[in-house]
């Protein structure tokens, strides 16, 4: 897995690329606190490099919005691959996340 932070407007965005899997989910949490540490309440996930989530990853995704929440931030997901699209939309993730199509409608939504 490999992260790149970009700050664009209001929002970090964290472009996502390879497996969120138990092996790796732990340092996209690592990445996430490390933001909100320093301040950052809205994050998008550019998911468009991504080509797996497991429940691990999801778990990050579901604590990520949690700690934003109460900060007032926001979670931003875009660019998702149908197949992880189809993931969220079936455990139901898709209710909890605003996830749009690209990263600009993504940004629009400051």
């Amino acid at each position: 897995m490999n992260i790149k932070k970009e700050k664009i407007g209001n929002f970090s965005v964290l472009k996502i690329k390879g497996r969120i899997d138990t092996v790796h989910s732990s340092a996209l949490e690592l990445e996430v606190n490390q933001l909100l540490d320093n301040g950052e309440k809205n994050l998008i996930f550019n998911c468009s490099g991504m080509d797996y989530i497991s429940s691990s990853g999801l778990r990050v995704f579901l604590v990520t919005q949690k700690k934003v929440i109460p900060l007032k931030g926001k979670l931003y997901l875009c660019n998702m691959q149908p197949a992880i699209h189809e993931i969220f939309r079936i455990s139901g993730f898709s209710n909890l996340f605003k996830i749009f199509d690209t990263q600009e409608e993504a940004l629009e939504n400051q």
